[in-house]
This record gives C-alpha cells, sequence and structure tokens, in this order.
C-alpha cells in the first residue's frame, strides 16, 4: 500500500483512479537553500544488481521455453529482477505516468505546430481526459501525475494542486536570452528530485515519464546537439504537432544560434540547462537522476525526455541502466541521444503525439516480461532414479543387439 508522507498538499492525479487503498499522491517544493551539484550524483548511483542479474539468468536457462524464444522479454526480465533486486522478478503492479509541463519562449519564432504560450491547453485537456494520453492510461488502469515547472498561463486556468509546483512562467528564447537564472535552474532539479522520492517513498516500482510542452523539443534538440557535438540540421525534427518545411527552417536556424550560446557552459550541467533547456527539463532531468538513486525505474518517452537523461549521463554514466527507451518518436534527435546512452527502444511504431504516449505503450510489454519471467515453470530436475531407469534401458538394448549378432551363431 502506497504510504503519503505528513504535512503536504495533494497533488492531481488524472486519467484513471489510483489503485484501491492508495491515497492521492502529493507535491511540495523543496528548499530553495539546498545545493545542487549534478556531478555528485556519479557517487550516489549504483549499477543494477549484476550478481541479481547473474541468479535470473540461471534461472531463465532452467525454464521449459528455450532460452531466446521470448526475444527481449527475456532481457526486460532480468534487467527488471537487477533492478528490484529480486529472483524471481516481482510484478510492476503501482506504475504512474509523470508528466512534466512547461511553456518554451522559443515558440513564439513559429517553430511548433501550437501556438506559443498554449502548453496549459495540453494540460487541460489531460486533466480532462481527452488526449491519447489519457485514453491510454485509463485502458491501462496507471494513474497520471502533472507537474507545473514553467507554463505560461495564469494560474487560476488549473487547479491548485497543478500549478503551486511552478519555478517560473515560461522559459525565455533560447536563441537570443537564458532559458532562466541559475538558480532557477537549481530549483527546477531539485523540484524533480523531490517528485522522485515522492514517488518512491509512496510505492511506485516503475515511471512512465512524458512531457506537456510547446516549443520543449526545440531546446531538447540543442541540448542535444551540444552535447553530441553535431550540427542543428542534425537534430531538428518536427515535433509532436507537426510543422511545414518553413517552420522546419525556422526551427533549424533556433537551434543553431541556441547552440552558438550552449557551448561555452558545456562544462556545467545546471548552467547548461539554464541557459538552452528550460524549468521543465531541468525538473526532468532531476528526476530521472534521484530515480536512479532510488533504484526506481523509468520508461523515456519522446525527444524532451531522452534529451533530460543525456545531461543525466553526462553527470552520473551510470544513470542510463535504470532507464529503458519506450518508442522510436521519429525525433533525429531522439535517436542521436539513444545512441549514445546505448539505449535501445523498446517499440517502433510510429506514434509521434509524444505526451508520453509511446513510452505508456511500452509498459505492458515490460508488465509481460516480468510475468513471465515470474511465472513460467522450469525444467523437472533429473533424479538418480531417471538415471537408473535410462542405464537399464540402455544395457537392455545392448542385451538385444548381441543376441541378434550373426557371428555368435
Amino acid at each position: 500500500m502506497r504510504t503519503q508522507p505528513r504535512d503536504a498538499a495533494p497533488q492531481v492525479t488524472v486519467g484513471v483512479s489510483p489503485p484501491p487503498g492508495s491515497p492521492v499522491p502529493i507535491t511540495y517544493r523543496p528548499a530553495r537553500q539546498t545545493p545542487v551539484n549534478l556531478d555528485d550524483f556519479s557517487d550516489l548511483i549504483e549499477r543494477p544488481d549484476g550478481g541479481v542479474r547473474r541468479d535470473a539468468e540461471e534461472r531463465r536457462e532452467r525454464f521449459s521455453v528455450p532460452p531466446g524464444a521470448l526475444g527481449r522479454l527475456d532481457e526486460l526480465g532480468e534487467w527488471l529482477s537487477a533492478a528490484q533486486q529480486a529472483v524471481p522478478v516481482r510484478p510492476v503492479e503501482q506504475a504512474r505516468v509523470v508528466l512534466f509541463a512547461g511553456d518554451h519562449g522559443v515558440a513564439e519564432l513559429g517553430v511548433s505546430g501550437r501556438a506559443a504560450g498554449s502548453a496549459h491547453e495540453l494540460v487541460r485537456a489531460t486533466l480532462d481526459g481527452s488526449t491519447p494520453l489519457a485514453v491510454l492510461a485509463r485502458r491501462f488502469a496507471v494513474p497520471v501525475r502533472i507537474v507545473d515547472a514553467g507554463l505560461d498561463c495564469e494560474p487560476e486556468l488549473l487547479p491548485e494542486a497543478v500549478v503551486r509546483t511552478r519555478v517560473r512562467r515560461g522559459s525565455g528564447r533560447i536563441d537570443v536570452e537564458d532559458a532562466m537564472t541559475v538558480e532557477e535552474a537549481r530549483e527546477a532539479v531539485r523540484l524533480g528530485m523531490a517528485i522522485a522520492d515522492e514517488e518512491a517513498d509512496s510505492g511506485t516500482d516503475l515511471v512512465v515519464l512524458g512531457d506537456l510542452s510547446v516549443g520543449g523539443t526545440t531546446a531538447a534538440a540543442t541540448l542535444i546537439a551540444a552535447l553530441c557535438g553535431t550540427d542543428a540540421s542534425v537534430v531538428t525534427g518536427r515535433g509532436g504537432a507537426g510543422i511545414d518545411d518553413l517552420a522546419w527552417m525556422r526551427k533549424c536556424a533556433a537551434i543553431r544560434d541556441a547552440l552558438r550560446r550552449a557551448r561555452p557552459v558545456l562544462g556545467d550541467q545546471v548552467e547548461l540547462l539554464a541557459t538552452v533547456g528550460g524549468a521543465d527539463l531541468a525538473a526532468m532531468t532531476g528526476f530521472l537522476l534521484q530515480c536512479a538513486v532510488r533504484r526506481l525505474p523509468v520508461i523515456l518517452d519522446g525527444v524532451v525526455s531522452a534529451a533530460c537523461a543525456l545531461v543525466g549521463q553526462r553527470a552520473a554514466f551510470r544513470a542510463p541502466d535504470w532507464w529503458l527507451a519506450g518508442q522510436l518518436s521519429g525525433e533525429p534527435a531522439q535517436a542521436k541521444a539513444l545512441d549514445r546512452m546505448a539505449l535501445n527502444p523498446l517499440l517502433d511504431h510510429g506514434v509521434i503525439v509524444g505526451e508520453g504516449s509511446g513510452a505508456l505503450l511500452a509498459l505492458p510489454f515490460v508488465q509481460a516480461a516480468a510475468a513471465l519471467a515470474a511465472e513460467l515453470p522450469e525444467r523437472a530436475p533429473e533424479t538418480d532414479e531417471d538415471d537408473t531407469q535410462d542405464d537399464g534401458e540402455e544395457a537392455s538394448a545392448d542385451g538385444e543387439a548381441g543376441q541378434g549378432d550373426p557371428a555368435g551363431e
């Protein structure tokens, strides 16, 4: 059963109701004075238990189903065993979708299929249950949590439990100005860390991570290009809402200009997020790193979560061992980031809508892997009686062969 931390206000959960007996999840603002140094995560994050994984592999070899017959399901089951430190693996029963929301000033350039400052409409539609993500969440009985890190709207337009976590209103135009101040970036990272702690403490056993943003793919592509040392044209995609060729050229130019501002600060991940990221991206980065500290597996969705994961990998090289790439979104920057982190997407089904939908579709695949690893029967071990019987049958066969030998007549 989930436990609710004390002295905290409720946080809205949307899409479906939580499991019976589960209290409503909560959110609180992290203390501003807490220092943030992402490099510290390198010492805090350990890999999933290698010894447990070997035990899971040995158990898999004893299944009645031949090794390799289940394809990637075998690999996932063993990975989950290592993450849970349990053989057989426990079922994934308390998954949750976590969506970080924010607006990006670069959307004013017409680089998105949606109007600048309209991310709150995505949030409202998700709250109302009318987005693909919300429909899938209801179908799979997975609760959805929305965290406002940087929406550009009046707080009255959304429930107080959503907007109370906001770090700042919108982000700056990253082609000509910083997305936010360094202190705001630190606060956003702390917010993500706090959300991760709440989820781990409440019993969540797997997170599906997504975003509700306008202009977010432009910031994400900039981060990936900066960290991979590539040109803007290589990482510029068309986003979840789709854009025409003219908008694509504007987006490519914006990423090119933002890259010039990003390269001088590559040595400091927090400053990089402040310069060309955004409050939602910084919060997602803190969330991913703290999930790895808490041994909480995460399924990544599209290019935005991949960009945050890449920043996280720069800070802690073991962190990607706790993440799965849920799907291939078709964004070139996402493919670049996943290749850099050696993450192989679970699905490639052409879903580009974003908002966590593709990653949520991968959840049943992960749950199936856990169920198969836990419930498939092992082959019955051979006994001494079986060996004796086999020896007797061999001796009898040898005797009959001797009686029929013409040389003995």
